[in-house]
């Protein structure tokens, strides 16, 4: 860590406390306090990433910005998220979680308040930019905080717990913001986000903790006596920064990033254009839109949830059998999502279901949980942000893409707009069957306890 760094630098460890119960005593109540900073505080953060998602119709519609505009802008916290994600990843690692994460939440809020008191075309690219590279804080900070208070044993059910953060954030936003937005208008779908997360950004401060090391606690395998099997060996242990180079030699990281990749396609076109697409396509109003998609929430909550549960007790850890039951399905919902007969409402609602129950799922273990399971422990952070460079550059690869064809598609009929979505909807499906197949490649890959 550079001196600039040095406030955001892990402490250093104090002597360990004694008694055996003030430890547990500790370790449970740091650790609740933890789960629900990472889960509920990142599940808000994720306002401040999806507003645009939002108001890109009523922004449309007032002349300030075309579909092939939006896809430049919104393609811009793709880019930066992607980095920001790999390079907060590698520092994460060495970071003190509290003062991490709840920074990034502060500029994050900050930059969205400001994009609701502007409407330049270069000045939305720049802040939504920028955007991105802080909210590139949040996953890290919850991917290390796990691995320094939760052991080897609890993994995949915490980790499905905290992936659950993907479907609040994105519930609050389809439903809470498409509403401000309805009754406000376009500015309040970013300064909605930015107070909230102004207030969430202290309360992060407040419940996060630092390493247990550095508060007189045995390292969580220590306490809870998780400690695995070693890979190897060997006299001296390496550094941490030897171990994160480490993840560059693995071929089923690389295989993972690429499958995430293409996930992540589906994932953020859904994201960013379903509402678009539902509303021109499907004829549903905003408010309607919002709480179609925002039944992702539940259903992905429940994906989440279920994908490690099953993982872990089920197939004892083993990620890939799950992943494969999981890929097929979301591949089914969006079959029924785009081709399934029209004015079919209760067929659309489970289509919509299933793919947030299937899709979660995916993102829990394509987007970090089996990344963590084949890479070196020390270097969580890092594995992290390397599936997610590869994640998110497929995520802004979409945008500019999907913005492209949806403009391309776009007629004028007695001076109304109207849309042909299917390019964009073949290159959608088309990913995730990409993913789905380079995801079950890795039936046979190696995990590191």
């Amino acid at each position: 860590m550079t001196n600039p760094l040095r406030y955001f630098s892990t402490g250093q460890d104090i002597a360990l406390i004694a008694d055996p119960e003030r430890v547990s005593s500790l370790y449970r109540r740091y650790r609740f306090q933890i789960m629900m900073a990472i889960t509920i505080g990142y599940g808000f953060v994720y306002t401040c990433r999806l507003a645009l998602s939002v108001v890109k119709k009523p922004v449309i519609d007032a002349g300030i910005f075309n579909a092939e505009e939006l896809g430049i802008i919104g393609s811009a916290i793709f880019y930066t998220y992607a980095f920001g994600k790999l390079t907060n990843g590698f520092l994460a690692d060495h970071a003190n979680m509290k003062k991490f994460f709840a920074f990034g939440v502060l500029v994050s809020a900050l930059i969205n308040m400001t994009m609701g008191f502007t409407t330049g075309l270069v000045t939305w690219v720049v802040l939504w930019g920028l955007n991105g590279w802080f909210q590139g804080f949040g996953a890290p900070s919850g991917m290390v905080a796990m691995a320094q208070w939760f052991s080897n044993n609890e993994r995949g059910r915490r980790y499905g717990v905290w992936s659950t953060a993907h479907s609040l954030g994105e519930g609050l936003t389809f439903v809470g913001i498409a509403g401000l937005v309805s009754y406000f208008g376009w500015q309040a779908g970013f300064i909605g986000p930015a107070v909230i997360c102004i207030i969430v950004s202290f309360l992060v401060y407040i419940y996060m903790q630092d390493r247990p090391q550095t508060l007189g606690l045995p390292s969580v395998a220590d306490w809870r006596n998780d400690h695995g099997v070693p890979v190897a060996v060997q006299d001296q242990e390496p550094s941490i920064w030897a171990l994160q180079k480490s993840i560059l030699k693995i071929r089923s990281i690389w295989i993972l990033a690429l499958s995430s990749a293409t996930m992540y396609v589906t994932r953020y076109a859904i994201n960013s254009w379903g509402i678009l697409y539902l509303q021109e396509e499907k004829g549903y109003s905003l408010i309607e839109a919002g709480g179609m998609l925002g039944l992702n929430t539940v259903a992905g909550i429940i994906g989440c949830v279920a994908y490690g549960y099953a993982s872990d007790k089920l197939f004892h850890a083993r990620r890939p059998p799950v992943t494969m039951i999981f890929g097929v399905l979301e591949v089914i919902s969006l079959f029924l999502i785009f081709f399934s007969p029209p004015h079919q409402p209760v067929l659309l609602t489970f289509a919509f279901l299933l793919y947030g129950f299937s899709l979660n799922g995916l993102v829990t273990t394509l987007g970090g949980l089996f990344a963590t399971d084949i890479a070196p422990k020390k270097a969580a952070g890092a594995a992290m942000g390397f599936i997610g460079v590869f994640s998110y550059i497929g995520a802004a690869t979409q945008e500019r893409i999907s913005g492209y064809l949806i403009e391309k598609g776009m007629t004028m009929v007695d001076g109304v707009r109207q849309y042909d979505f299917s390019a964009a909807v073949l290159f959608w499906v088309g990913a995730s069957v990409v993913s789905f197949i380079l995801a079950t490649s890795l039936w046979k890959a190696r995990v590191r306890e």
